[in-house]
């Protein structure tokens, strides 16, 4: 069993490394104890939420994101996957507007529905349901680069 602790510590280890920075740099800038980054980042201290807001000032990474890498860390480690988090303000807006071309694409093509009529037949011979959704897990985030905005 993962803990919340070990998974936000993961979580932060990583983000810290992509950038190439030490823990020195990092706890100097966030204004904690370099051992209590060091202990924070190996799971053995739980962080209350303005350590973690001032640890992901220091990284430049949204506390938001840190969250959302744990959700995903958890879910991995018993077996669920997580939800998408629910949009609000302008970045909901740009979803909606990206949204909106590709409902007005026209419906697959004949091969490609043919393709799709001919792995349902299959998927129904060897036992799975037409509703049947396929989750491919995010990639390890050892293999995320966090990239800082413009």
């Amino acid at each position: 069993m993962t803990l919340l602790r070990e998974a936000i510590g993961d979580s932060l280890r990583r983000a810290r490394l992509a950038q190439h920075r030490t823990l020195r740099e990092v706890s100097t800038s966030a204004r904690v104890s370099l051992g209590y980054l060091s202990e924070v980042e190996r799971g053995r201290k739980e962080a209350s939420s303005e350590l973690l807001a001032a640890i992901c000032e220091a990284l430049d990474v949204p506390l938001s994101r840190v969250l959302w890498d744990v959700s995903t860390i958890m879910a991995g480690a018993d077996g669920s996957a997580p939800r998408e988090p629910a949009l609000t303000g302008p970045a909901a807006e740009r979803e909606a507007t990206a949204a909106e071309p590709a409902a007005a694409e026209p419906a697959a093509v004949p091969e490609q529905a043919a393709t799709a009529s001919a792995s349902a037949e299959q998927g129904a011979r060897i036992g799975i349901a037409e509703d049947t959704r396929i989750v491919i897990p995010a990639p390890r985030a050892e293999m995320l680069v966090l990239v800082k905005g413009m």
